[in-house]
């Protein structure tokens, strides 16, 4: 079941090399540039850049064998 009022945003690193997705449920009354700006420099960004590394990982060396006749 989905949660109400969620919007998607994108955010990106302080040096500007990679973007994140960042789901949030906002008040009406907040600055969402200044929200945003501030959950991206909070963000684990070594963490999510590991993460996605470990995601895209090729298996070595448990190929299925030929058998033998």
């Amino acid at each position: 079941m989905a949660i109400p009022n969620v919007k998607r945003y994108r955010i990106t690193s302080p040096d500007g090399t990679m973007t994140a997705p960042l789901m949030a449920v906002l008040p009406k009354d907040i600055d969402v540039s200044k929200y945003l700006s501030e959950a991206a420099q909070r963000f684990d960004w070594k963490a999510y850049s590991d993460a996605q590394a470990k995601q895209f990982k090729t298996r070595v060396g448990q190929q299925k064998q030929k058998k033998a006749k």
